[in-house]
């Protein structure tokens, strides 16, 4: 009987952990995704970056379907979000394109993790109304990284007005209909 109360506690406390374990998931993919871009590795940060946008979109889902949403939750997701989202797509497209531009590059790079940061920030203490105001940053995460695979065939310019469009997109005004 001890032993059936210990293993219904741990898978209980284990389905309340859930949706955490799958928002860590998408942070450590994306701290892997920034370390295989600083190492030059950058197909493998692709894979990870997209990996880390399923596990992003299965901890919300996990989390209303199980009814545990929680303020620790939205936050983590969002610290984790900045991370996979934010640092990760804006570190691959520096190191694979914007490099070259030097400071621009620079600016632009920082400029989109801040937009994206500033973003996470107004969503978190907004009331949820059923709209994103602004393009989220894991569709700009994913936006930026997509553009990336194009990086052989389109003008290294072109990046420069890419970064700089996802930045303000984050931020402007335009509601978005939640899915």
């Amino acid at each position: 009987m001890f032993l059936q109360d210990v293993f219904d506690l741990t898978i209980k406390k284990l389905k309340a952990q859930t949706a955490n374990i799958l928002t860590l998931s998408n942070l450590f993919l994306g701290c892997f995704a920034i370390l295989f871009s600083i190492n030059d590795n950058l197909k493998l940060s692709v894979v990870l970056i997209f990996i880390a946008a399923l596990a992003d979109r299965f901890d919300g889902m996990a989390a209303r379907k199980m009814n545990i949403e929680s303020d620790l939750g939205k936050q983590l997701d969002s610290m984790s979000d900045i991370i996979s989202f934010g640092v990760a797509p804006a570190l691959l497209i520096y190191m694979g394109v914007l490099y070259d531009f030097g400071a621009p590059g620079a600016f632009l790079t920082s400029l989109y993790i801040g937009c994206g940061a500033l973003r996470l920030a107004r969503f978190n203490i907004s009331e949820s109304n059923g709209y994103f105001t602004g393009l989220p940053i894991t569709a700009a995460g994913c936006l930026a990284t997509l553009c990336f695979l194009a990086a052989p065939y389109w003008p290294s310019p072109l990046f420069l007005f890419i970064m700089l469009t996802l930045s303000f997109l984050m931020i402007s005004p335009f509601k978005l209909k939640k899915m």
